[in-house]
């Protein structure tokens, strides 16, 4: 296996490829935090004194999360590093009530090829393979996407559970998922009760993501809060803990279809509550920030405070992921400036 050598938190070149050394039983760990080998998430028994013992300080967050874009800024080849990072690490997604079996082929297309070859030629990168992590459709086109993406190495993720409201029986969501993983789907999307939340049901809440869990088998589970519907940072960093609890691979902001969706000052509570949850159990959690992330400047903005808070583990897809199709243009747009001096026209870089 193979990796890139220059991206976040790295030196050397960014155009070059090396091979890494033989693996050691010592580092087969998903993660490392602070010096601490971490595990994939196994759950653990939900511990009410834990969830009702979180507080939040919402002016110290807002503040630093203000200050995520004005202290570190990269330029010329870090840059561009760092935004092949952030497509690395992309779930390419359309979830619209006019998709259609060809759309999917089209952006499953685009997820291969996330950059135009003339571009990749100009940047000299052929050598990287540069693809997006996962391509996320809803469950009627699973078996589309892992058709147009066999062998490619790209998952295929389904949202499920009632998306976006969660609000359907709950034998149907279950069963939802089973059917969305015998379909081939790699990753299931889920969407929690938000009710739970509000009315402090977290015994309920527990439940219900371990349910699902199960459900998922194999596959990956990424539970969406909806973290603008949960109204204030506390609930978001009480749901976060719950659905680590309960098993979660990933915690995910949202559906997209709220009204306020993925925002830094959320980020950084979900953040904080993976590392605490790492620190107490040894177990890693991924992240993915969803919705109303459009420009390659907020990939940066999201990769530094990866970087900041969780450090170097996180910059892979394994555990970080971008909810956001549209941004990948605008990533198109500033490599391209940055190989020719010139910015293209949005129109050139299409996504299905």
């Amino acid at each position: 296996m193979s990796k890139v050598t220059r991206a976040p938190g790295s030196t050397p070149s960014l155009y070059k490829r090396t091979t890494e050394a033989p693996i050691s039983p010592a580092d087969t760990a998903l993660a490392h935090l602070r010096g601490r080998a971490l595990e994939a998430n196994r759950g653990v028994p939900l511990n009410l004194d834990w969830v009702e013992g979180v507080r939040i300080n919402t002016s110290a967050v807002e503040r630093r999360a203000e200050s995520l874009g004005t202290r570190r800024t990269v330029k010329k080849d870090w840059q561009a590093a760092w935004l092949l990072r952030a497509i690395s690490c992309m779930d390419l997604t359309t979830l619209s009530g006019d998709d259609t079996d060809e759309r999917v082929r089209r952006l499953c297309s685009k997820a291969r090829q996330p950059i135009q070859h003339e571009l990749v030629k100009k940047l000299a990168i052929e050598s990287l393979e540069i693809k997006v992590a996962a391509v996320c459709v809803y469950h009627v086109f699973v078996e589309t996407a892992r058709r147009a993406l066999e062998s490619s190495g790209i998952r295929v993720a389904a949202v499920s559970t009632g998306f976006p409201a969660g609000l359907s029986p709950l034998p149907e969501r279950v069963d939802e998922i089973r059917r969305s993983v015998e379909a081939g789907a790699d990753e299931i999307d889920v969407v929690i009760t938000r009710a739970h939340v509000f009315g402090g049901k977290w015994q309920a809440l527990y439940d219900e993501i371990a349910t699902f869990k199960h459900a998922c088998g194999p596959a990956h589970m990424k539970v969406i809060l909806g973290t603008g519907d949960l109204l204030t940072l506390r609930n978001v960093a009480r749901a976060s803990v719950v659905a680590m609890m309960a098993g979660a691979d990933f915690i995910k902001t949202s559906t997209g279809k709220e009204p306020v969706n993925a925002t830094l000052p959320v980020g950084l509570v979900m953040t904080r509550a993976i590392r605490e949850y790492a620190n107490q159990t040894g177990f890693a959690v991924g992240f993915k920030p969803a919705g109303g992330i459009r420009t390659a400047k907020q990939s940066l903005e999201w990769l530094s405070l990866m970087k900041d808070e969780l450090g170097p583990s996180w910059l892979k897809s394994d555990l970080f992921r971008f909810g956001a199709s549209g941004m990948l243009a605008d990533i198109e747009r500033q490599l391209e400036h940055h190989a020719t001096g010139r910015y293209s026209a949005d129109y050139r870089h299409p996504i299905a």
